[in-house]
């Protein structure tokens, strides 16, 4: 599962790394473009042997296509979301592939997560706290964005009981 739980900090109680799943590693991606460009290679001289020229261009753009596509997609991979819940704050923090970064704080009392599931198999989350919603775990395939919500909700549920459990002791 890409979600990194983090050992809490101080006053932490939960911490979520959200990132998309990449299951090529660099040293993957290392062997296939070299496999991919000697496989090219060899069938472009071999086209170039028997005068189709041009052909061996063509074999070139393919390799040139493949690791444009490999390259896009691992700056995508830089994009993360970062769920916090500390016992009076619950911080999201959402990061593009290109570095922006946007805060939203909930309180944890109040926010309740949403698991908005479609006949198809989809899954999305949703924050609510206030009328206000807030999508998020777009990253996650479908599977762990239900694992996701039910993680998290579990953790809400116990901030909130541990919350009302300490404001009875004090009365």
């Amino acid at each position: 599962m890409p979600n990194s739980l983090l050992p809490p900090s101080a006053g932490t109680i939960f911490k979520a790394v959200l990132h998309p799943h990449r299951s090529l590693s660099k040293n993957g991606f290392l062997i296939v473009m070299l496999f991919l460009g000697v496989v090219s290679f060899i069938a472009g001289m071999a086209f170039l042997l028997m005068g189709a020229w041009p052909v061996f261009g063509f074999f070139g753009l393919d390799v040139l296509a493949v690791y444009v596509a490999f390259k896009l997609n691992y700056r995508d991979a830089k994009a993360h979301e970062i769920v916090e819940i500390s016992p009076g704050l619950m911080r999201l923090t959402q990061v593009t592939a290109k570095g922006a970064k946007q805060e939203i704080e909930f309180n944890p009392y109040w926010v309740r997560v949403r698991l908005d599931e479609t006949p198809d198999g989809r899954a999305g989350l949703v924050l609510i706290s206030h009328g206000r919603e807030v999508s998020f775990g777009n990253l996650l395939n479908h599977d762990e964005r239900r694992d996701f919500a039910r993680v998290l909700g579990g953790v809400l549920a116990d901030v909130r009981s541990s919350s009302s459990a300490s404001a009875q002791s004090t009365v």
